[in-house]
């Protein structure tokens, strides 16, 4: 059965084509988005989400962008939402991945 993120997931992977060593696999409810192994990124109900550390965090919040929250109970405060402009722009979207998948939050 198609999740209803498919879509959603299939146009985040195609503006991702051009970085090397990605991958996708499903998980809890949505996507985990891997760069040579490394857990860099979250695709759940149709947002993307890249992780973070102390550096990179500040692009996040200067957007005014939010930690992924799966469940009331549940905030992972190093996966931060990537702002639609940025998820649209497939230069600057490979920038903030390149810087995701390098992260050490």
């Amino acid at each position: 059965m198609a999740r209803p993120t498919d879509g959603f997931k299939e146009f985040v992977l195609d503006q991702l084509t051009d970085l090397r060593g990605m991958t996708c696999r499903a998980m809890f409810g949505g996507y985990g988005l891997y760069r040579e192994g490394v857990f860099f990124a979250i695709v759940h109900k149709s947002r993307l989400y890249f992780k973070t550390d102390e550096t990179s965090r500040a692009a996040y919040l200067k957007h005014g962008m939010k930690p992924f929250q799966p469940s009331a109970r549940q905030t992972l405060k190093t996966y931060y939402e990537v702002p639609v402009e940025i998820v649209e722009d497939r230069e600057q979207l490979i920038e903030w991945a390149t810087t995701a998948s390098s992260a050490d939050g």
